[in-house]
Protein backbone atom coordinates (compact mmCIF):
# COMPACT_ATOMS: atom_id res chain seq x y z
CA UNK A 1 0.00 0.00 0.00
CA UNK A 2 2.91 2.41 0.91
CA UNK A 3 4.44 1.66 -2.63
CA UNK A 4 1.20 2.39 -4.31
CA UNK A 5 0.86 5.97 -1.90
CA UNK A 6 4.13 6.69 -3.52
CA UNK A 7 3.65 5.62 -7.08
CA UNK A 8 0.80 7.70 -6.97
CA UNK A 9 2.38 10.78 -5.59
CA UNK A 10 5.22 11.09 -8.02
CA UNK A 11 2.83 10.54 -10.95
CA UNK A 12 1.02 12.97 -9.72
CA UNK A 13 4.16 15.25 -9.14
CA UNK A 14 4.59 14.52 -13.15
CA UNK A 15 1.71 15.69 -13.91
CA UNK A 16 1.31 18.97 -12.26
CA UNK A 17 5.08 19.56 -13.69
CA UNK A 18 4.36 18.89 -17.15
CA UNK A 19 1.06 20.88 -17.13
CA UNK A 20 2.42 23.73 -15.85
CA UNK A 21 5.68 23.88 -17.75
CA UNK A 22 5.03 25.16 -21.26
CA UNK A 23 1.66 27.14 -19.96
CA UNK A 24 2.99 30.31 -18.10
CA UNK A 25 1.94 29.95 -14.50
CA UNK A 26 5.37 28.47 -13.42
CA UNK A 27 6.17 24.84 -13.25
CA UNK A 28 8.54 25.35 -10.42
CA UNK A 29 5.66 27.59 -8.16
CA UNK A 30 3.14 24.58 -8.72
CA UNK A 31 5.98 21.76 -7.68
CA UNK A 32 6.86 23.99 -4.15
CA UNK A 33 2.88 23.97 -4.00
CA UNK A 34 2.45 20.37 -4.28
CA UNK A 35 5.62 19.45 -2.16
CA UNK A 36 3.22 21.61 0.44
CA UNK A 37 0.29 20.04 0.11
CA UNK A 38 1.75 16.25 -0.20
CA UNK A 39 4.43 16.83 2.55
CA UNK A 40 6.63 15.33 -0.08
CA UNK A 41 10.10 17.01 -0.96
CA UNK A 42 12.24 15.02 -3.06
CA UNK A 43 15.75 15.84 -1.46
CA UNK A 44 18.34 17.28 -4.32
CA UNK A 45 17.80 18.84 -7.79
CA UNK A 46 17.76 15.42 -9.16
CA UNK A 47 14.08 15.01 -9.81
CA UNK A 48 13.07 18.00 -10.54
CA UNK A 49 15.85 18.09 -13.18
CA UNK A 50 14.89 14.62 -14.26
CA UNK A 51 11.06 15.49 -14.89
CA UNK A 52 12.49 18.95 -16.21
CA UNK A 53 14.33 16.80 -19.08
CA UNK A 54 11.22 15.12 -19.92
CA UNK A 55 9.61 18.14 -20.62
CA UNK A 56 12.33 19.19 -23.02
CA UNK A 57 11.85 15.91 -24.67
CA UNK A 58 8.76 17.21 -25.81
CA UNK A 59 9.21 20.65 -26.65
CA UNK A 60 12.00 18.82 -29.19
CA UNK A 61 9.21 16.98 -30.80
CA UNK A 62 6.79 19.53 -31.36
CA UNK A 63 9.18 22.09 -32.54
CA UNK A 64 11.68 19.01 -34.56
CA UNK A 65 10.99 20.88 -37.59
CA UNK A 66 12.54 24.28 -36.40
CA UNK A 67 14.88 22.63 -34.89
CA UNK A 68 15.83 20.35 -38.48
CA UNK A 69 15.54 23.18 -40.93
CA UNK A 70 17.54 26.01 -38.40
CA UNK A 71 20.73 23.21 -37.84
CA UNK A 72 20.44 22.22 -41.68
CA UNK A 73 20.43 26.30 -43.20
CA UNK A 74 22.55 27.37 -40.18
CA UNK A 75 25.38 24.94 -41.53
CA UNK A 76 24.76 26.27 -45.15
CA UNK A 77 25.18 29.69 -44.19
CA UNK A 78 28.38 29.13 -42.25
CA UNK A 79 29.74 27.06 -45.37
CA UNK A 80 28.09 29.67 -48.27
CA UNK A 81 27.08 32.55 -47.10
CA UNK A 82 24.30 32.28 -49.06
CA UNK A 83 21.48 35.30 -47.94
CA UNK A 84 18.56 32.36 -48.43
CA UNK A 85 19.97 30.93 -45.09
CA UNK A 86 21.26 34.28 -43.57
CA UNK A 87 17.26 34.66 -41.35
CA UNK A 88 17.96 30.99 -39.51
CA UNK A 89 21.31 31.55 -38.61
CA UNK A 90 20.94 34.78 -37.44
CA UNK A 91 17.48 33.49 -35.59
CA UNK A 92 20.40 30.64 -34.00
CA UNK A 93 22.92 33.83 -33.10
CA UNK A 94 19.86 35.02 -31.28
CA UNK A 95 18.63 32.23 -29.66
CA UNK A 96 22.77 31.53 -28.28
CA UNK A 97 22.41 35.72 -27.31
CA UNK A 98 19.11 35.11 -25.40
CA UNK A 99 20.52 32.20 -23.24
CA UNK A 100 23.84 33.54 -21.74
CA UNK A 101 21.72 35.68 -19.20
CA UNK A 102 20.06 32.80 -17.43
CA UNK A 103 23.02 30.96 -17.91
CA UNK A 104 25.55 33.39 -16.33
CA UNK A 105 23.24 33.97 -13.11
CA UNK A 106 21.94 30.88 -12.76
CA UNK A 107 25.60 29.60 -12.05
CA UNK A 108 25.93 32.84 -9.72
CA UNK A 109 22.25 32.33 -7.88
CA UNK A 110 21.38 29.24 -8.35
CA UNK A 111 21.83 27.89 -4.39
CA UNK A 112 20.38 31.56 -3.42
CA UNK A 113 17.70 30.96 -4.50
CA UNK A 114 16.99 27.52 -4.13
CA UNK A 115 18.00 27.77 -0.47
CA UNK A 116 16.14 31.24 0.56
CA UNK A 117 13.45 31.88 -2.32
CA UNK A 118 11.40 28.47 -2.62
CA UNK A 119 8.96 29.41 -0.11
CA UNK A 120 5.31 28.86 -0.88
CA UNK A 121 4.74 32.71 0.69
CA UNK A 122 7.03 34.05 -1.76
CA UNK A 123 5.60 31.60 -4.87
CA UNK A 124 1.85 33.88 -3.89
CA UNK A 125 4.04 36.76 -4.10
CA UNK A 126 5.44 35.71 -7.52
CA UNK A 127 2.46 34.53 -8.79
CA UNK A 128 0.46 37.68 -8.47
CA UNK A 129 3.38 39.82 -10.66
CA UNK A 130 3.27 36.48 -13.36
CA UNK A 131 -0.07 37.61 -13.97
CA UNK A 132 0.23 41.68 -13.79
CA UNK A 133 2.83 40.89 -16.53
CA UNK A 134 0.47 38.90 -18.46
CA UNK A 135 -2.32 41.05 -18.08
CA UNK A 136 0.06 44.04 -19.32
CA UNK A 137 -0.05 42.24 -22.81
CA UNK A 138 -3.27 41.02 -22.88
CA UNK A 139 -4.31 43.15 -26.31
CA UNK A 140 -0.79 43.14 -28.14
CA UNK A 141 -0.62 42.23 -30.91
CA UNK A 142 3.21 42.96 -32.51
CA UNK A 143 4.65 42.11 -36.49
CA UNK A 144 8.06 41.10 -35.87
CA UNK A 145 8.66 37.43 -37.12
CA UNK A 146 11.40 35.01 -37.12
CA UNK A 147 13.60 38.09 -39.85
CA UNK A 148 12.77 40.78 -38.00
CA UNK A 149 14.72 40.36 -34.64
CA UNK A 150 17.50 41.83 -33.23
CA UNK A 151 20.44 41.58 -30.78
CA UNK A 152 18.66 43.96 -28.46
CA UNK A 153 15.30 41.55 -28.78
CA UNK A 154 17.66 38.34 -27.26
CA UNK A 155 18.85 40.51 -24.54
CA UNK A 156 16.31 41.55 -23.01
CA UNK A 157 14.45 38.21 -23.63
CA UNK A 158 17.15 36.69 -22.29
CA UNK A 159 16.94 38.79 -18.92
CA UNK A 160 13.67 37.95 -18.67
CA UNK A 161 14.15 34.23 -18.76
CA UNK A 162 17.04 34.98 -15.83
CA UNK A 163 13.80 36.85 -13.98
CA UNK A 164 12.23 33.50 -14.22
CA UNK A 165 15.08 31.73 -12.04
CA UNK A 166 13.09 33.06 -9.29
CA UNK A 167 10.06 30.37 -8.56
CA UNK A 168 6.55 31.24 -9.17
CA UNK A 169 7.53 33.61 -12.12
CA UNK A 170 6.91 31.66 -15.25
CA UNK A 171 9.87 31.55 -17.88
CA UNK A 172 7.42 30.69 -20.81
CA UNK A 173 5.34 34.01 -19.24
CA UNK A 174 8.34 36.25 -18.66
CA UNK A 175 10.09 35.38 -22.08
CA UNK A 176 6.77 35.44 -24.24
CA UNK A 177 5.85 38.56 -22.31
CA UNK A 178 8.97 40.37 -23.50
CA UNK A 179 8.24 39.18 -26.33
CA UNK A 180 5.57 40.73 -27.52
CA UNK A 181 6.25 43.98 -25.33
CA UNK A 182 9.34 43.77 -28.29
CA UNK A 183 6.47 43.85 -31.13
CA UNK A 184 7.05 39.81 -31.94
CA UNK A 185 3.88 38.26 -33.30
CA UNK A 186 2.55 35.41 -31.04
CA UNK A 187 3.94 32.91 -33.27
CA UNK A 188 7.24 34.48 -32.92
CA UNK A 189 7.18 34.72 -29.67
CA UNK A 190 6.18 31.03 -28.73
CA UNK A 191 8.21 29.39 -30.91
CA UNK A 192 11.71 31.87 -30.03
CA UNK A 193 10.39 31.30 -26.16
CA UNK A 194 10.42 27.38 -26.30
CA UNK A 195 13.86 26.99 -28.64
CA UNK A 196 15.26 29.41 -26.18
CA UNK A 197 14.22 26.78 -23.12
CA UNK A 198 16.04 24.22 -25.25
CA UNK A 199 19.73 25.33 -24.15
CA UNK A 200 19.03 26.37 -20.74
CA UNK A 201 17.46 22.92 -19.72
CA UNK A 202 19.69 21.20 -21.47
CA UNK A 203 22.97 22.57 -19.54
CA UNK A 204 20.60 22.52 -15.98
CA UNK A 205 20.89 19.05 -16.52
CA UNK A 206 24.53 18.34 -17.47
CA UNK A 207 24.92 20.26 -14.69
CA UNK A 208 23.20 18.02 -12.70
CA UNK A 209 24.26 14.71 -14.55
CA UNK A 210 26.60 13.95 -11.17
CA UNK A 211 23.65 14.62 -8.67
CA UNK A 212 21.17 12.80 -10.72
CA UNK A 213 23.96 10.15 -11.07
CA UNK A 214 24.74 9.65 -7.04
CA UNK A 215 21.40 10.79 -5.82
CA UNK A 216 20.68 7.81 -3.50
CA UNK A 217 17.15 7.89 -3.99
CA UNK A 218 17.31 7.21 -7.68
CA UNK A 219 17.95 3.91 -7.34
CA UNK A 220 14.99 3.39 -4.57
CA UNK A 221 12.77 5.61 -6.28
CA UNK A 222 13.29 4.14 -10.11
CA UNK A 223 9.93 2.81 -10.70
CA UNK A 224 8.14 6.12 -9.51
CA UNK A 225 10.47 8.36 -11.06
CA UNK A 226 9.83 6.72 -14.73
CA UNK A 227 6.34 7.02 -13.85
CA UNK A 228 6.66 10.76 -13.25
CA UNK A 229 8.66 10.89 -16.23
CA UNK A 230 6.52 9.58 -18.76
CA UNK A 231 3.25 11.66 -17.30
CA UNK A 232 5.27 14.78 -17.29
CA UNK A 233 6.29 13.94 -21.04
CA UNK A 234 2.95 13.14 -21.87
CA UNK A 235 1.44 16.20 -20.09
CA UNK A 236 3.91 18.93 -21.41
CA UNK A 237 3.17 18.06 -24.87
CA UNK A 238 -0.71 18.31 -24.38
CA UNK A 239 0.06 21.57 -22.36
CA UNK A 240 2.34 23.54 -24.91
CA UNK A 241 -0.04 22.03 -28.01
CA UNK A 242 -2.59 23.51 -25.78
CA UNK A 243 -0.71 26.69 -25.34
CA UNK A 244 -0.18 27.25 -28.88
CA UNK A 245 -3.81 27.01 -29.73
CA UNK A 246 -4.60 29.80 -26.52
CA UNK A 247 -1.91 31.82 -28.54
CA UNK A 248 -3.12 31.86 -31.74
CA UNK A 249 -6.16 33.35 -30.31
CA UNK A 250 -4.54 36.01 -27.45
CA UNK A 251 -6.84 34.35 -24.78
CA UNK A 252 -3.20 34.77 -22.36
CA UNK A 253 -5.52 37.18 -20.14
CA UNK A 254 -7.18 33.98 -18.39
CA UNK A 255 -3.62 32.75 -17.03
CA UNK A 256 -3.28 36.45 -15.74
CA UNK A 257 -7.14 35.30 -13.59
CA UNK A 258 -5.72 32.17 -12.43
CA UNK A 259 -2.21 33.72 -11.32
CA UNK A 260 -4.39 36.23 -9.61
CA UNK A 261 -6.50 34.30 -7.59
CA UNK A 262 -3.98 31.61 -6.94
CA UNK A 263 -1.62 34.10 -5.51
CA UNK A 264 -3.80 36.01 -3.21
CA UNK A 265 -5.03 32.59 -1.95
CA UNK A 266 -1.86 31.14 -1.28
CA UNK A 267 -0.67 34.79 0.95
CA UNK A 268 -3.56 34.17 2.54
CA UNK A 269 -4.24 31.01 3.48
CA UNK A 270 -0.94 28.79 3.57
Amino acid sequence: MEQFLILITYAFFGLVQGITEPIPISSSGHLVITEHFLGVHPKGMSFEVFMNFASLLAVLVIYRTDLIRLTKNGLSYTKSRNKQYRGDFMFIVYLVVGTLPAAILGLIFEDMISENLKTVSIIGFTLIITGLALWMIRNLRGRKKDQDLSIKDALIIGFAQAIALIPGISRSGATIVAAMTRGMKQETALRYSFLLYIPVSVGTMLLSFDDILYDPAFDQLLIPYLVAFIISFIASYFSLKWLMGIMERGNLKYFAIYCFIVGPIILLFL
